[in-house]
């Protein structure tokens, strides 16, 4: 197998330009990844004591300091368990807390696995119990979830009863570079998700290209936006492994002018999060934001737009640069791409790019060989791949190959379409099978098919992603009922709430006599029906609107929503509305009234006759023509990935999945 073609001359000029203008980028060097995590991160400790290594809200946390409380927390789980190598899941909110809690595990010699504390309950105590872990570490926030993810036998260590820092007095293991780092889950193939493991030697080579890739330094300032995610954990290490700051914030809860603030003063060199949030930042900047700092763009989770690359060439400074890339928590970052102020780009998308150190790219036909001339399967080979799924062999047979040209190195196939372009560059163009992407969460239909399954009124179920007029993928949930009794979509997202996370819940639900087949007797996907704009079943009866207000935003409503009528107590989700359609209804309305009503109101009203009552209540409150201009502006920039995170933190627990 031939290795794949190196950068263009462009991308080595451009990708020379990294380096911190006040800062001295030293070399990750390849000997640093023969050793443990912990290791390194000593070495950074005694490097770097009074620097800061998380700053969080306005808290600096020293390299001191956070070694010293992940010390702590490291001996208490040795009292406990032991030295030996074993999971230890973390369910803790961002920030610095997750940051020593993952630093302490692999302190004590052993492996964590990241719990998201907006998860569905049922979905972490099916990855407690997976993972077979004994501890779960928690504080005063998590603790009450802690208990109900994971009951006796499992232990929680909460850090809030954990005694004043001090440096603990006992030694702790030394693990090699082969032992685990992490066990993390995504969505899995069979219907229940799959945990990924890798070594600490992988993990290790991974923050080297990143750190290389990206010229990390101390002077650097890395946001963490998410939670629970190989990308969370990869920008963690890579600041905390190279003497830079972590910045953890919650752009979930925050509005988009107060996240542009917090990057001005935090004074962030390197921002990291998916498109989606990278368009509700520049859309809610007012060009009094000081972000001439900012020296890296890095779009990840979902594919930027050309549009994405326009708004960075017109928004950041001239020092900044912008890259693309390819990764999984099966390989890491894989390959890179850069662009600066002047590229231009003529493919209809932005490229993923080159491979980066010990990596090649093949591209497979249907066949299983390589092709570099058409469209063919993605496919990483390098020595530095993940060791599997956590206790699914055939799984991780299925998706690893060994490469009979080296011994030490497999091939592992990502799933992912690609070609290359003209100049040797990847190019993404989508999904192989039934994986798709709502909102910037990479979503397999079979988890969601299984759970609707599960429903005894249900024979069959086949979900799928469709496009909608606004832009955005919609899942489309196609089921075939056993009688002739049809559930209402209430009673539908009513179950599937407390099984999967928002994203993954279908937004319509279509009922079939029988689903499709072709000649070989398989679901025939390519001839579903496309949803037509027939109002839902719903548990509330059809009800006509009766005032001024309500007929205006029912007509509003039903176009958006692409229905033929909306009843005045339709509820919005049941309608099949999501974040985006939302922010587009509330656009409508402020237009429309010139009223400053928030998109939360839409959550916490979420029927015609409730946004009424509202908008009366408001309408003598007019906004003044500046201001109605600068929240139309920022509604029409944010997307639905965006807006369901602003969102998801601000309302209760029971209706977060709407």
């Amino acid at each position: 197998m031939k290795p794949s073609a190196g950068p263009s001359a462009d991308q080595l000029q451009i990708h020379g330009r990294c380096f911190h203008p006040t800062g001295r980028f030293i070399e990750f060097a390849k000997s640093e990844i023969e050793q443990s995590i912990a290791e390194r991160f000593d070495k950074i400790v005694r490097l770097h004591p009074d620097r800061p290594a998380v700053i969080a809200d306005s808290e600096i946390f020293t390299y001191r300091e956070l070694d010293a409380h992940a010390s702590l927390i490291a001996r208490h789980l040795i009292d406990r368990l032991g030295t030996e190598s074993e999971p230890v899941a973390i369910l803790l909110e961002s920030g610095y807390e997750v940051v020593a809690a993952i630093l302490s595990v692999l302190k004590a010699g052993k492996f964590f696995s990241l719990l998201d504390p907006n998860f569905p309950v049922a979905r972490c105590a099916a990855m407690i119990e997976d993972a077979q872990t004994r501890v779960i570490i928690a504080n005063r926030v998590t603790r009450s979830l802690a208990e109900q993810v994971a009951p006796p036998p499992v232990q929680i260590v909460d850090l809030d009863d954990l005694p004043a820092l001090a440096t603990p007095t006992a030694s702790q293991p030394v693990a090699g570079a082969d032992a685990l780092g992490f066990l993390l889950y995504t969505s899995g193939t069979t219907g229940k998700p799959k945990g990924v493991v890798q070594t600490q030697r992988n993990m290790l080579h991974g923050v080297m290209r990143r750190v290389n890739g990206f010229h990390i330094c101390p002077a650097d300032r890395l946001t963490l936006l998410s939670n629970a995610t190989h990308q969370a954990v990869m920008n963690i290490l890579s600041a905390v492994l190279s003497g830079a700051a972590i910045c953890p914030f919650d752009a979930r809860s925050a509005s988009a002018r107060e996240f542009a603030a917090w990057l001005t003063r935090t004074e962030i060199t390197i921002y990291h999060s998916s498109a989606s949030l990278l368009r509700q930042l520049i859309g809610a900047l007012s060009g009094r934001e000081d972000l001439s700092r900012i020296r890296l763009v890095r779009a990840a989770s979902e594919a930027p737009s050309l549009a994405d690359v326009e708004q960075y060439q017109l928004h950041f400074p001239d020092t900044c640069l912008f890259s693309n890339g390819l990764g999984s928590t099966e390989t890491g970052t894989s390959t890179l791409y850069f662009v600066d102020k002047h590229t231009r780009l003529g493919a209809p998308t932005v490229p993923i790019g080159f491979p980066l150190e010990d990596i090649e790219i093949l591209l497979l036909n249907d066949d299983g060989e390589e092709d570099r001339a058409g469209v063919g399967e993605i496919a990483i080979r390098s020595r530095y791949l993940a060791p599997g799924y956590w206790r699914q062999p055939e799984l991780t047979a299925s998706r690893f190959r060994r490469d009979p040209g080296a011994e030490a190195t497999r091939v592992y196939l990502t799933g992912d379409l690609g070609r290359f372009t003209e100049s040797g560059a990847l190019e993404h163009l989508g999904r192989k099978d039934f994986q798709i992407k709502i909102r910037g969460h990479r979503i397999e239909t079979s988890e969601v098919e299984q759970k609707l399954n599960e429903h005894g009124a249900i024979a069959q179920a086949v979900v799928t992603g469709q496009p909608h007029p606004s832009g955005e993928t919609r899942l489309v949930a196609y089921l075939v009922p056993r009688s002739a009794d049809r559930l209402t979509v209430t009673a539908l997202r009513e179950f599937l709430r407390d099984k999967l996370p928002e994203p993954m819940i279908p937004s319509i639900f279509v009922y079939l006599d029988a689903l499709p087949l072709n000649p070989g007797g398989k679901v025939d996907r390519g001839v579903l029906p496309v949803p037509g704009s027939r109002r839902p079943h719903l548990d509330t009866p059809f009800a006509p609107p009766n005032s001024e207000v309500e007929q205006e935003l029912a007509r509003v409503w039903a176009e958006v929503l692409g229905l033929d009528e909306v009843g005045v107590h339709d509820r919005f989700f049941d309608l099949g509305g999501q974040s985006l359609l939302a922010t587009q209804i509330i656009s409508r309305v402020i237009e429309k009234y010139k009223i400053d009503i928030p998109i939360r109101a839409l959550f916490e009203a979420p029927t015609v006759a409730q946004m009424a009552v509202i908008i009366d209540a408001k309408r003598d409150k007019s906004l003044e023509a500046g201001q109605l201009e600068r929240l139309l502006a920022e509604l029409e920039s944010m997307s639905e990935a965006t807006a369901a995170e602003r969102l998801a933190g601000a309302l209760p627990d029971n209706n977060r999945h709407g």
